[in-house]
């Protein structure tokens, strides 16, 4: 593995699983790779769980990890390739990326998308310029389109918990939220739980599809309680539109999840932050069907194991 940006294929996502859980009963395992190492944590948004998360993870094997809020430390970035920086933007992203690349062994990236330009954001434009021009590995920290990180640790999370041989019904709902917010979450949990042949179904009023790229083969539902009737595993999350992108269409009825809906067995999964009683309520969050918080204790070890695999290449 040498960058860590999206879901590749069923057997990479198996073994970074079960490498995950490996270090999670032994943190300290390889404690020794990744000496010597830096890895670059740059951040263009906010973050809690995956900016400490990434940061122990490297320190498990290792590795020295420098954050850089280059939102609010560094000069304006450009992106544009052939323009004549005359306006705000001070730095272009090849010196940029290249400096960073000089200073740091891996380069770990968080860009959110301006959801108002679907074709830039879905390209993922900022991570592969820093891919482009740094010429180190670089990880996803989340991106326009995707947070696969966030995506491996909830799979780890499923297989961790699911003690069946047939593979679980897995739902991912829509719920109500104050603002428009990013489908990168959504469309990464849709895609590794496809890749790795979950059976998948997604529920969401009308106006809130997501990209068919991303849901190809899960089946699609409106019916909130009709769809998690017989989950196994609920992951609600909030997106805005997809297709009057980054708009929020009115919606009618209740979408806020009630613990009668599921069955006694279902567990209850966000990546949070969560608003509390609008996006979830208390009794499923404080309950014991909530998984909210082994989730965000496995993005440790969801880290921790993309870096391992990639210091791993490195070396080889």
């Amino acid at each position: 593995m040498h960058n860590f940006i999206k879901f590749e294929t069923q057997s990479t996502a198996e073994k970074l699983i079960e490498t995950a859980l490996q270090f999670k009963e032994n943190p300290f395992l390889q404690k020794e790779l990744g000496k010597d190492l830096r890895i670059g944590l740059i951040f263009l948004n906010p973050s809690l769980r995956t900016r400490a998360s990434t940061q122990i993870a490297a320190k498990n094997l290792g590795m020295e990890a420098i954050v850089f809020n280059i939102d609010k430390e560094g000069w304006a970035l450009e992106f544009e390739e052939g323009v004549i920086m005359n306006e705000n933007k001070a730095e272009h992203i090849k010196e940029a990326a290249a400096v960073l690349g000089g200073y740091f062994d891996v380069l770990a990236i968080r860009a959110f998308p301006t959801l108002i330009d679907k074709k830039q954001d879905m390209a993922d434009k900022v991570i592969h310029q820093f891919i482009k021009y740094s010429h180190k590995p670089v990880v996803s920290l989340e991106s326009s389109s995707r947070h696969p990180l966030q995506s491996l640790a909830d799979m780890m999370s499923i297989e961790e918990t699911w003690k069946q041989d047939k593979k679980p019904k897995v739902v991912l709902s829509w719920a109500p939220h104050v603002k428009a917010l990013p489908h990168a979450v959504p469309n990464s949990f849709a895609e590794w739980a496809l890749g790795l042949e979950h059976e998948l179904v997604i529920t969401q009023p009308k106006g809130y599809e997501l990209g068919e790229q991303f849901t190809k083969g899960a089946e699609i539902e409106y019916d909130q309680e009709k769809a998690v009737a017989d989950a196994d595993f609920v992951y609600i999350k909030n997106w805005s539109s997809y297709h009057d992108y980054g708009k929020l269409p009115e919606v009618e009825g209740n979408w806020l999840l009630q613990d009668h809906q599921l069955k006694e067995s279902a567990k209850i999964m966000h990546c949070l932050p969560v608003r509390r009683n609008l996006e979830l309520a208390d009794e499923l969050l404080d309950g014991s069907k909530s998984l909210v918080q082994l989730q965000a204790n496995n993005r440790i070890y969801a880290a921790q194991a993309v870096l391992f695999e990639i210091i791993s290449n490195m070396k080889s």
